[in-house]
């Protein structure tokens, strides 16, 4: 494909594009983690040297930058269009899911995201800066709890830590519409306890609360399990409420048996938002739990757990199940502003 086309991105912004698209199309890992790399080994050049590189065509000697991905930054540093971005867009550009565009218009976040101080791929302030190229008002960094070993979940001092990092991100941000919130997926216990001290809680922003553990116990267990997590006056969000996984490079998994009635019931008495979970390997709650939650009452909440910055945009999956179902925009919790949204995460 010719590179014919003028563009305005940089080269960074064009190798960053690239990883978001790759990632927004579930791509390999190893291809995304080459244009960010590429990416980071760019920025700090100031423009002369970045210009030298490009004239002794010695890009390749920087750690981090490919053959493929010096192309991408030759191509863009003369302002042109380069063939891999325009490939992309071609293939991967536009609405992940042809429904849900009116929902997916009046959402102005997300609650449930994560960065590279747990299981995700990315700095939280790359996943930030993609929020807001999506429009966002507001994401909500949920890096996982202890228990999550796997998943290098945060300990109270490191958590404490990444608040400190997030306030310096919203201060750099200055203000300019998008906010950074904190937050955390704090583990459902064995008892229906939340894997996180009050305190640390406390500090928090929003809460989603999530099973990673024993899903397969018994149905009654499960149950009191669940719905004790919904008392908690500091839960907001119970994420993906079944576990399952029903595609992906992780394989399947059965969802978890509970009383789904009763604890719907206890999210609606608590005040918890049931979250529709974008992700499409996980399409958490199945539909027939999705329309019970609804006929109960409940709050909603529609998010991407995102763990790179190009899953972000999978919400457009949630907002078309949530359409599916007749979900009124307003009983969804990210179609509100920060300053509600806010005052009813923490009431």
């Amino acid at each position: 494909m010719p590179e014919e086309s003028r563009s305005e991105l940089g080269p960074v912004a064009a190798l960053r594009r690239i990883a978001f698209l790759l990632e927004r199309a579930r791509e390999d890992t190893y291809k995304v983690k080459a244009y960010r790399a590429a990416a980071a080994a760019i920025l700090p050049l100031d423009p002369s040297e970045l210009a030298r590189h490009l004239d002794e065509e010695t890009l390749t000697t920087l750690p981090g930058v490919g053959r493929s991905t010096a192309a991408v930054i030759a191509a863009a540093a003369q302002g042109r269009v380069p063939e891999r971005l325009a490939e992309l867009e071609q293939r991967y550009a536009g609405p992940l899911a042809p429904g849900g565009r009116e929902l997916r218009e009046a959402l102005r976040g997300d609650l449930h995201s994560h960065s590279d101080w747990s299981d995700g791929g990315s700095p939280l302030e790359e996943m930030a800066f993609t929020a807001m190229e999506l429009g966002h008002e507001y994401l909500v960094l949920t890096d996982h709890s202890p228990r999550l070993k796997v998943a290098h979940g945060l300990s109270a001092g490191r958590l404490a830590r990444q608040l400190d990092v997030i306030d310096a991100v919203n201060t750099h941000l200055g203000g300019g519409g998008f906010t950074l919130l904190k937050g955390i997926e704090v583990d459902i216990l064995d008892d229906g306890s939340l894997d996180q001290t009050d305190e640390m809680l406390a500090r928090l922003d929003v809460r989603v609360a999530s099973v990673h553990s024993k899903l397969g116990m018994d149905a009654d267990a499960m149950t009191r399990r669940m719905v004790a997590a919904t008392t908690h006056p500091l839960m907001n969000v119970l994420g993906h409420c079944t576990g399952r996984l029903v595609t992906g490079n992780r394989g399947v998994r059965a969802q978890s048996q509970f009383d789904a009635r009763a604890v719907f019931e206890a999210c609606l008495a608590g005040d918890v938002a049931v979250e529709i979970n974008s992700r499409p390997e996980r399409r958490d709650p199945p539909t027939a739990l999705l329309e019970l939650a609804r006929d109960v009452g409940c709050l909603f909440s529609i998010d991407s757990d995102a763990h790179a910055p190009g899953q972000l945009d999978m919400l457009d999956y949630g907002c078309e199940r949530a359409e599916a179902a007749g979900i009124e925009p307003d009983r969804i919790v990210n179609t509100w502003s920060q300053e509600r949204l806010l005052a009813w995460a923490n009431q």
